[in-house]
């Protein structure tokens, strides 16, 4: 399997309001793939409102949020992230929070992730296209992989207490860390990031006061 990660070699595309069906108040920001061997899918990323969640179709590598969303102090950040196909390529999808000017050059903001082969991980985005790895792609064993339809349901969490913060899959804490260096700000918007060649139905989004 080609390992196709659209996270670091990105260009910036303009935040702009989504088209007309798609939820009242919520943006996006897309990431151009820039690297030759990894190219973006014909087509424009789409986020919609599908039964009582939403649904990406990511030819391009997409953040979605609505400046409303916002959230500090210690608090729980989740969503059941249901692969609709496997697309082939080990792409990223899943939570992110901590942000903060995210229709700028200067967006800031932390990402949970995982992807098809069963590996998860934990990044700090600042700027147009610089990351720094928090925690490295691991595999975890409670990821669910897809099954023969190319389908997989895993249910993610961010619990950010007042010292920690432990990342949570399918119930289980695969990492927790302190509350300090790069993911010492995680007051902000929270939203979600789904990598390009993917499509995500997005269920039981939101945030829960701990």
């Amino acid at each position: 399997m080609k390992l196709r990660v659209a996270i670091v070699a990105t260009a910036l595309l303009a935040a702009a309001p989504l088209f007309a069906q798609a939820p009242a108040g919520w943006k996006m920001r897309v990431d151009r793939s820039m690297n030759a061997s990894d190219p973006d899918a014909a087509g424009a990323s789409t986020f919609v409102k599908n039964g009582a969640g939403f649904r990406a179709t990511n030819p391009k590598a997409a953040v979605y949020w609505n400046p409303k969303d916002v959230a500090s102090g210690s608090y729980t950040l989740k969503g059941k992230f249901t692969l609709i196909k496997d697309s082939g390529y080990e792409e990223y999808y899943g939570l992110v929070f901590g942000g903060s000017g995210l229709e700028g050059a200067a967006q800031n903001y932390l990402y949970f992730l995982i992807t098809d082969n069963g590996t998860f991980l934990i990044k700090r985005r600042t700027g147009d296209t610089s990351t720094q790895t928090v925690f490295p792609k691991t595999a975890n064993a409670v990821i669910k992989k897809p099954a023969a339809g190319g389908t997989s349901v895993n249910e993610l969490e961010v619990r950010v207490k007042p010292d920690k913060i432990d990342f949570v899959i399918n119930g289980t804490v695969v990492h927790s860390m302190p509350k300090s260096g790069d993911v010492a700000k995680t007051d902000g918007i929270y939203g979600i990031r789904i990598n390009h060649h993917l499509e995500v139905q997005v269920d039981g989004f939101g945030v829960t006061k701990m």
